[in-house]
């Protein structure tokens, strides 16, 4: 299992570190937020990273993908969390893209994943149907009617969901909440008869929606894989996403760990450094000791995405691991960076407020620390 980014991954990263420097700072994201951008994301900041090959990054070559595996990813990743820069790659790359790729046909690859290769079109994936995240417990039933299949209900916490032009919909043929086997996938498309679209405002001021499908009626051609037995790809997909999510995390959490030892330098109370301060060097101590265990358990779960030989049992407990903990680390480096700044720390004038809401939204999506802790112990075990 590799613990370190290879030559390719390095070059990534340096890449994306200069061109997000320049075209995405955090003040990028101040000015989504202020002017209420409904998309969340610049679409020429978009356009200009795929023309950098970001969007093809994790898909084979016959695919017309660059073949870098997960681990190409991490390092994109971690830079937009420095910066706070907002972009569709989780959604339509990360997580529509790869489950076009795994389960998609040949016609759907050519129609639909050449175009979020492309740029052409948006995915956003639509699973989740509660406040809090476990996609086993998908309860929106598709009703066969005719040749195709009839869908009513909601989803909520869709990201990137304004705007998309289609969405993976995960809806259960058969089986009960709860249980894996029965949940189908399906390629739904933003102007079907029925969907309706919402906002759903967070405090990270990013894309974010609530599918409404009222009797949405859909042909045979929509669905994704076999009928029943869309789990697998689910699962392997959202565990890319988790992965690349806990790479975001650090990346935030590293620059904002920077800034604050940048201030504990400058700022001076009763003629002294607050660095020099025992109490806070402890605090900063421990906040170190956090960003290496975190920056381990990624780089245990990028490989392990790419690894073959791995069980998903083992491939799921290494991304929970991750998750959990680039998300916990997240949360106590913007914690204490607040604290630490004092009162200015909880102004809107500081970017410290922007990184600690951002990490805030991070940490749950896709499952917060408490979904994770229980999935690792439950895989833990299955894996004994």
């Amino acid at each position: 299992m590799n613990l370190r980014y290879g030559d390719e991954q390095r070059l990534l990263a340096d890449s994306a570190r200069d061109f997000l420097a320049a075209r995405s700072p955090v003040s990028a994201q101040r000015r989504l937020r202020d002017e209420g951008d409904a998309l969340g994301f610049d679409p020429q900041l978009w356009q200009d990273a795929r023309d950098l090959g970001w969007s093809a990054i994790p898909f084979p070559e016959d695919l017309g993908g660059l073949d870098f595996g997960c681990m190409g990813l991490g390092p994109i990743f971690e830079a937009m969390g420095r910066n706070l820069s907002a972009t569709p790659m989780l959604s339509s790359v990360v997580l529509g893209g790869s489950l076009l790729h795994l389960a998609g046909n040949p016609q759907q690859h050519e129609h639909w994943l050449q175009a979020v290769i492309g740029g052409e079109r948006r995915v956003a994936l639509a699973v989740d149907e509660q406040a809090r995240h476990d996609p086993s417990h998908v309860a929106l039933q598709a009703v066969a009617e005719g040749t195709g299949y009839r869908l009513h209900g909601d989803k909520y916490w869709v990201l990137d969901g304004l705007g998309a032009d289609a969405y993976v919909l995960a809806a259960r043929t058969s089986g009960q909440p709860g249980q894996t086997q029965g949940i189908s996938l399906f390629l739904v498309p933003a102007d079907a008869p029925g969907l309706t679209v919402s906002a759903l405002p967070l405090i990270d001021s990013r894309n974010c929606a609530r599918l409404g499908l009222d009797q949405v009626l859909l042909g045979s051609e929509a669905v994704l894989g076999t009928l029943g037995e869309g789990w697998t790809a689910l699962d392997t997909a959202l565990d890319r996403g988790r992965t690349c999510l806990a790479a975001e995390l650090l990346g935030l959490a590293e620059q904002l760990f920077q800034t604050t030892l940048d201030y504990l330098k400058t700022r001076v109370q009763f003629d002294t450094q607050i660095g020099t301060f025992q109490v806070l060097q402890h605090r900063a101590a421990q906040m170190y000791v956090d960003l290496a265990l975190s920056r381990s358990a990624l780089m245990a779960a990028l490989s392990a995405l790419d690894d073959v030989d791995l069980s998903a049992q083992e491939r799921g407990r290494l991304v929970s691991l991750a998750k959990w903990k680039a998300g916990d680390t997240a949360l106590k480096v913007s914690s204490e960076a607040v604290q630490m700044h004092g009162g200015i720390g909880v102004t809107d004038e500081l970017d410290v407020g922007l990184y600690l809401k951002r990490a805030r939204v991070a940490q749950s999506c896709l499952g917060d620390r408490d979904f994770h802790c229980e999935r690792y112990s439950t895989l833990d075990q299955a894996c004994a």
